[in-house]
């Protein structure tokens, strides 16, 4: 994603410059357009192509030690706040010369072909996929920046974390645009474009990497699909989505670095890492129920554990039904002062909210027996 300086996001000095930087990066994407086939656009395999052109070079070299260079001394929330902001001016620009090209090539089909649509103009197909991409490969870096900002850890040969970085960047995964309220802000007049943008079915990912594809490039068609109409249409329909992506990302991993930032507080402050594991386990059952964020929480506090004190507790890994019985005996076989356990406890059970009863219950116990 290009860069401007800090506080420049919506300056009219830099207007010029920023869409020179647009129109550089759309020649870039235009020779990745001529090099699809038919068959690619049609079956949503651009996207896999596109996802290992995006994030090949740009992983490459933006890391967290990129900001800090870039930004040193500026806090994440800052840094955040205005990659979001210059993403959607980008977006804003990107959408308006698109819709622009595509409406001339849908004039020059009137009177000829007597009218013509996206899924039948073949000078408008290259330009659809322009926009397309566009916007995709420019989500698809905010979202992995904000991660980055967030010091949230990605490894992105993984599978699930390639599918995690998509899910949060094409706001896939129903219900956290409600939850998140990020259509807050929207304007009223462009509020049904984008609510219908973002409606449809739930990806999950077994379907794969090309039916994201296919889902990505018929969102898209609804915001050029009017002549005329279709170019503030796409204006604000680009800027808004980005938007809406850059607050979506904020919030899953804002919250990841606030777990994370838990597991790691944990880790630091044990005495007793191993025993840590098997009570932070014992909390998080104690209503039989595990929550997103107790779930991260476990899957950090054991790579935290891991890297801090070289402790891996293989026995917690083959537990089905956890023995409360086994914990306590672990807990009276361990030497030392452990009441650094039972705050250790307390943050566990409060990492997704309030305590309830029978993680208040377990924690009087394991304060009882530490005392």
């Amino acid at each position: 994603m290009p860069d401007i300086p800090i506080g420049t996001a919506d300056s009219d000095d830099d207007d010029a410059s920023a869409r020179a930087a647009v129109e550089r990066e759309r020649a870039e994407l235009q020779d990745f357009i001529k090099g699809l086939s038919p068959s690619d656009i049609q079956s949503g395999r651009w996207f896999s192509k596109l996802l290992a052109m995006a994030l090949a070079a740009y992983t490459a070299k933006v890391d967290w030690h990129y900001f800090q260079e870039k930004y040193r001394g500026v806090p994440a929330d800052a840094i955040v706040d205005q990659r979001i902001k210059m993403a959607a001016r980008y977006a804003a620009i990107e959408g308006g010369l698109s819709a622009t090209a595509y409406t001339a090539a849908i004039a020059l089909t009137i009177g000829t072909a007597g009218g013509a649509s996206p899924a039948v103009v073949p000078a408008g197909v290259a330009t659809v996929m322009l926009d397309v991409a566009y916007l995709t490969r420019l989500q698809l870096h905010l979202a992995y920046d904000v991660a980055v900002l967030y010091r949230v850890p990605f490894d992105l040969s993984d599978p699930d974390d390639l599918w995690k970085l998509v899910r949060v960047a094409f706001t896939i995964r129903s219900g956290e645009l409600v939850r998140e309220g990020v259509i807050k802000g929207v304007p009223v007049v462009v509020r049904p474009v984008i609510k219908r943008f973002y409606s449809g079915p739930v990806l999950a990912a077994a379907k794969g990497l090309p039916v994201v594809g296919k889902f990505l490039l018929q969102r898209n068609l609804i915001k050029i699909g009017i002549p005329v109409v279709g170019i503030p249409l796409a204006v604000l329909v680009n800027r808004y989505s980005t938007t809406i992506v850059g607050r979506h990302a904020r919030a899953i991993f804002r919250n990841e670095a606030r777990v994370i930032e838990v597991a790691e507080t944990l880790s630091e402050r044990s005495k007793h890492p191993r025993l840590l594991l098997w009570v932070a386990w014992l909390v998080i059952k104690a209503d039989d129920k595990i929550s997103d964020d107790e779930a991260l929480l476990m899957r950090h506090l054991t790579r935290v554990v891991r890297e801090q004190h070289r402790v891996i507790e293989e026995r917690l890994t083959h537990v089905v039904d956890l023995d409360s019985d086994e914990v306590w005996r672990q807990l009276e076989a361990e030497p030392g002062d452990k009441s650094e356990l039972v705050a250790g406890a307390k943050r566990v059970a409060e990492v997704d909210g309030a305590l309830n009863a029978l993680e208040r219950g377990v924690i009087a116990d394991l304060r009882a027996r530490c005392e």
